[in-house]
């Protein structure tokens, strides 16, 4: 009797986001990758389904051309979360279905690695006296058992080695090799005893009926330990595990202690590793022969089943949210894998962001509070520099006075010091060193950036434009700057003051590979360096016992970004690098260097208050409309054609104008305007921006966007987009 395929094929297009049926072997299962004949050629499909019974007549049922995969590739649980990912996506099913697909091999680009040993059979032969390397080889075979095919036949020979085998004294072994990454980490840590708070935290997770908690615990007060206990509980159970860390910098840290607690069950997925090492983890992963997947956003689809727990650390983390289709939000997917599985979603973070712990602060999550360092020492003193008073000095560098003599005395104490710059994100802001003045748009009460290419000031929530300055309309200074410093000259600037120190540089443009962010780490923690100078990928999770002082230059930067969690991603960011001073036996310091020392947000975070920053802020975003009360809406219009784009986004308007129209009390904010960055990678970008009092247009507004979507113009939807550049 014939079975029939259910069988979505892998095209990106809504037009062919359908089943399609096929005729297979007997052999065929649900989750299995085939080739499939389809508009005249063979393309790759995914079986999501096998019947006895076809929808069509049998002779109009094409048969499966290749089936690719011995055993299926994807899970059960893929199977079904694809619908509800292309659902609240508004995505392909073919695209939901990628994301539990390594890409190299979906594309066929990455196979299994085998290699053929010699074995010895220990057979007695017969040599003739001429046949020299075979007698070389066979006695250097004799001594090591077995050695790799092709080695023995660079060095005696593949006809003397070939003629061994004919005559017994050797056979040859086909084995698969897995490629390992990161396979000589040390491991750094051993099972510790819990202290009451962890102890109680863990038992509160278990207990508790809640999915979903939130461990909000000060820097250094045991939340890994906790998440290795967690881990640990559903390993001995049988069950198994996901481990999220928001930078690939931290994931071989983490692994090497997930490998010391539970060795070869912990694998690693992320975007620095090797075609192979990828497949080969994944595979670990999909076979149970690992049961740990350690990584950043994407290892959220790790193919692991009966999963016990998702940890999510520094759940705060902006690169959580996934900037490209299917635009996905990592903590969504974590709670359908934790509720499909019946698991523990554990989310941590010394600053967590508003929306989360408004969740926990009203019973929805469990909340876990951590008051306490560890090791019971203070939380390191934060000194402010006031660099308005440096310039008045005379001082025009990078480094205030306070700085300057910490970082005498940290070196001559031979300790070690961390120096952060706050770079992150394209825009620049402009702000008069004199005063402290920073230029912030009338209408919408955000920072206004400054456009190169206009020479303007522009507000990325409403559009208005204001004439650069030239003077600071405050005080009348002149030193109105809208330029940072780079990490480069900080390095340059450090060798300056102090040229025996030897300093280490962690940045985009210094590391690369699997290995980059692994090498600087590990010389820096083998204190092969003093000074450690870097950006955000420096700025949360590790722990350095000989750090006592850290530096935070331009530490008002994030704070005036045009973006209404400026204000939440700078006490963020202060607190998360503050964190990394005194985590051992001396007492840490920071040396904070600002233009605003008098700016609330600072001085919450000085306190390492963030109740108190909380409170503030969501009393802010309640009388602003903002998130939590509000929903952020962006539907981007690009492409490489102005008037094409500029037709689409006029189109795409009118339409949600209507919905506007017939639900006015949706729409607190709506405005189209071109994207702050107005063209990447060639392509021109203009944005129909909304804020919308619920999510319960969204819907219809996904619909608009796939309506207006053609092949030479792109239109999709952001929710509460990470950036709004």
């Amino acid at each position: 009797m014939s079975k029939y395929a259910q069988v979505i094929v892998d095209i990106a297009h809504s037009q062919v986001d359908k089943i399609f049926e096929y005729s297979c072997p007997d052999e065929t299962q649900a989750g299995c990758r085939v080739k499939v004949p389809f508009g005249g050629r063979i393309i790759d499909g995914f079986v999501t389904g096998v019947s006895r019974v076809s929808a069509y007549p049998a002779e109009k049922v094409k048969p499966i051309y290749e089936i690719v995969d011995e055993a299926p590739a994807l899970i059960p649980e893929c199977l079904e979360l694809t619908e509800s990912i292309a659902k609240r996506y508004r995505v392909p099913k073919a695209v939901a279905l990628r994301l539990f697909l390594p890409s190299e091999m979906r594309l066929g680009k990455v196979r299994e690695l085998f290699r053929r040993y010699a074995v010895y059979t220990g057979a007695e032969v017969k040599l003739s006296a001429s046949a020299k390397k075979q007698a070389e080889a066979l006695s250097f075979l004799k001594e090591r058992g077995e050695y790799d095919y092709t080695s023995l036949c660079d060095e005696f020979g593949r006809g003397a080695v070939n003629s061994l085998v004919t005559k017994g004294a050797i056979v040859l072994d086909k084995r698969k090799i897995s490629r390992n990454p990161f396979g000589g980490l040390p491991s750094s840590s051993e099972k510790k005893i819990l202290t009451p708070a962890q102890q109680s935290a863990l038992d509160e997770i278990e207990s508790s009926d809640k999915t979903v908690h939130l461990i909000h615990g000060v820097t250094g007060s045991g939340k890994t330990e906790i998440y290795l206990s967690v881990i640990a509980r559903e390993i001995e159970r049988g069950r198994s595990a996901i481990f999220l860390v928001p930078e690939i910098s931290l994931t071989p840290q983490m692994l090497s202690q997930l490998r010391s607690r539970f060795g070869g069950a912990a694998a690693i997925l992320h975007s620095g590793l090797s075609a192979g090492e990828k497949f080969d983890e994944w595979w670990r992963l999909r076979s149970g022969e690992a049961k740990i997947a350690i990584g950043a956003r994407s290892a959220v689809f790790a193919p692991l089943e009966n999963i016990g727990a998702i940890i999510i650390d520094e759940e705060h983390d902006g690169s959580y949210i996934s900037e490209s289709a299917p635009r996905y939000s990592t903590v969504e997917i974590a709670k359908m894998r934790a509720e499909y599985n019946g698991a523990k979603l554990v989310l941590g973070s010394a600053t967590p962001s508003v929306e989360t712990y408004v969740k926990a602060a009203r019973g929805k999550y469990g909340l876990i509070t951590l008051t306490e360092r560890i090791n019971k020492k203070p939380l390191p003193e934060i000194i402010i520099a006031d660099m308005r008073k440096e310039v008045k000095r005379g001082n025009n560098t990078a480094f205030s006075q306070a700085l300057r003599a910490e970082l005498d005395e940290t070196l001559k104490c031979g300790n070690q010091a961390i120096i952060f710059l706050n770079r992150r994100g394209y825009s620049r802001t402009v702000m008069c060193r004199d005063c402290g003045y920073v230029a912030k748009c009338e209408n919408c009460d955000v920072t206004l950036t400054y456009h190169s290419e206009e020479n303007c000031l522009k507000c990325h929530y409403c559009g208005a434009k204001y004439h650069m300055l030239t003077s600071c309309p405050e005080c009348g200074g002149r030193h109105v700057l809208y330029n940072g410093t780079g990490t480069q000259k900080v390095v340059a600037d450090l060798k300056s003051l102090f040229p025996s120190a030897r300093i280490l540089r962690m940045d985009n443009d210094t590391v690369s590979g699997k290995d980059g962010h692994y090498n600087i780490l590990k010389k820096f923690a083998a204190k092969e360096a003093d000074i450690l100078v870097g950006t955000q990928m420096i700025a949360k999770g590790h722990d350095f016992p000989s750090v006592t002082l850290v530096g935070i230059l331009d530490a008002d930067m994030s704070l005036h970004f045009s973006d209404y969690r400026s204000g939440e991603r700078t006490f963020q960011l202060i607190t998360q690098v503050s964190g990394r001073s005194g985590r051992a036996g001396e007492a840490g310091k920071v040396v904070l260097q600002t233009c605003s020392p008098e700016n609330y947000i600072l001085r919450f975070a000085c306190a390492y208050d963030y109740k108190g920053f909380f409170e503030n802020e969501i009393s802010l975003r309640k009388a602003t409309g903002f998130p939590p009360y509000s929903l952020i809406c962006r539907v981007m219009v690009t492409s490489e054609n102005s008037e094409k784009a500029l037709d689409v986004l006029k189109s795409v308007y009118l339409s949600i104008d209507r919905l506007r129209v017939q639900s006015p009390d949706e729409f607190i904010f709506f405005n189209k305007m071109h994207s702050p960055i107005k063209k990447i990678q060639g392509k021109l970008r203009y944005q129909v921006l909304m804020r919308l009092a619920s999510g319960r247009l969204l819907e219809k507004i996904y619909e608009i966007a796939v309506n207006n979507t053609t092949s030479d113009c792109l239109v999709y939807v952001e929710e509460n987009p990470a950036n709004l550049s």
